[in-house]
């Protein structure tokens, strides 16, 4: 959708028949306010979205054998006792 130069001009007209001069700019603050929390919460969800498939993909405690961790235990150990 395409808007001309006078298609432009007869909304901003209208616009300021409507609201007057002062309330425009207290309109595009609370638009672009409007704009950028919806932005804030898409990328919110993004990260969450990450965060879970991060979540889901790491091993957990129990899919890990008894050995592999009895190993990494005593290695843990061993590196401390090294310190």
């Amino acid at each position: 959708m395409n808007f001309g130069t006078t298609e432009i001009i007869l909304i901003v007209a209208v616009l300021f028949l409507l609201f007057g001069a002062t309330r425009l700019p207290q309109l595009a603050k609370s638009l672009g306010q409007s704009r950028k929390a919806f932005k804030d919460g898409l990328r919110e969800a993004e990260e969450e979205e990450k965060a879970e498939q991060q979540k889901l993909s790491s091993p957990s405690v129990s899919q890990v054998s008894d050995a592999a961790l009895e190993d990494e235990m005593r290695q843990r150990a061993e590196a401390k006792a090294e310190h």
